[in-house]
């Protein structure tokens, strides 16, 4: 499985891989290799030349994030004739397939071509991404996020660190310049920022689609290929921001319900899962839900003593909850409420979706 860098074949002879975009130029491949700054060669009579990386990106109908991400795609250090943009939209629009056909036409005569795919037939990011990579021609597959600013050196510095030992890396995430050390930590193979090999991808069946919501899937992929022994680095300079946008209130209670694929993760990699995920399950959470549901039964059958005696463990349990998410905070006081609010109502709440991904996914609780 060797790859060209760079500064050798810059574009690849055609394979099986159905060419799905309508608009695609011709790879241009140059004398002086990544940078594109020696004069073009043009193809062989009759044959067409195929990208070396197609990027998938997960949109979700946000033009104004599209575009943002198309211009830190297009303006790479990496010839444009090396790489193609795949872009699978889970909610296309009117804004958004304008952002696109402005930026096509752009880029029609220079590259990199740009497919824009429909992706609201699909179920989750996971269905999405396995639409973007099946349909791209290049050898490597990288993905991220519509919601992400690639570095200009992002796709060179990860085809550099692509030698013929390598099966897949991932790059790192900068949240507004400061680097997301804390996911970094445990869940190294974020779907906003990795590469791997088509081979490979189509080795372990690409994503699982079963992960419908943006939770997981990448960290499944990441112990699937640990699984078959593929072979993982990490490349620090292939660096993408994702800046942060304003949350409503109450974001991470809404997003609760994500919780449930912890339990399809944990029954595929429970090895994996205690070792990078979790080491024990959230006992503090159950704790905290038994007490309050103790006091709900106490006040339902009129017991005035196990009302008390639930409330009472109830509110020690969230005393230590709001303690550990206020330290450190500062803020007004509504973020501060938030945090309160947050403490009191998500350990119930996380314990209903744990049980009932348990349920849908038939495995003990994660």
């Amino acid at each position: 499985m060797s790859t060209a860098m760079p500064d050798a074949t810059p574009c690849l002879k055609p394979d099986a891989t159905p060419d799905v975009t309508s608009d695609a130029a011709p790879c241009a491949p140059t004398a002086t290799g990544a940078a594109g700054t020696g004069a073009a060669a043009p193809p062989p009579a009759g044959q067409a030349l195929l990208p070396l990386i197609s990027v998938v990106v997960s949109a979700s109908g946000r033009a104004h994030l599209l575009e943002r991400n198309i211009a830190a795609l297009v303006h790479q250090s990496l010839a444009r004739g090396l790489y193609e943009i795949i872009i699978v939209d889970a909610f296309p629009n009117q804004h958004a397939r304008h952002v696109v056909a402005a930026w096509r036409a752009r880029t029609h005569a220079s590259g990199p071509a740009i497919a824009y795919l429909h992706g609201s037939g699909t179920q989750g990011r996971a269905a999405a991404h396995n639409l973007g990579w099946r349909s791209g021609r290049g050898t490597i597959i990288g993905f991220t996020d519509d919601d992400t600013v690639p570095s200009p050196d992002w796709l060179l510095n990860a085809l550099d660190a692509f030698d013929d030992h390598i099966d897949a890396l991932y790059g790192r995430i900068d949240h507004a310049g400061v680097h997301c050390a804390a996911r970094a930590t445990t869940l190294e193979f974020a779907a906003a920022n990795c590469f791997c090999r088509k081979s490979v991808l189509a080795a372990v069946g690409g994503f699982d689609e079963r992960f419908r919501l943006a939770w997981r899937d990448d960290t499944d992929l990441q112990f699937r290929l640990a699984a078959i022994n593929a072979r993982l680095t990490h490349a620090p300079h292939a660096s993408v921001t994702q800046p942060p946008r304003p949350a409503s209130w109450g974001a991470r209670l809404m997003q609760a319900d994500k919780i449930a694929f912890d339990a399809l993760l944990y029954k595929k990699h429970p090895l994996m899962y205690r070792q990078k995920i979790r080491g024990a399950p959230r006992w503090d959470y159950y704790a905290t839900a038994a007490a309050l549901l103790l006091a709900l039964l106490g006040l339902a059958a009129g017991n005035r003593a196990l009302a008390l005696a639930g409330a009472a463990a109830w509110a020690s349990a969230l005393a230590v909850l709001c303690r550990r998410r206020l330290r450190g905070r500062s803020g007004s006081a509504a973020l501060l409420a938030e945090a309160v609010v947050t403490a009191a109502l998500l350990p119930p709440l996380a314990v209903f979706w744990r049980a009932a991904g348990a349920i849908r996914f038939r495995v003990w609780l994660a």
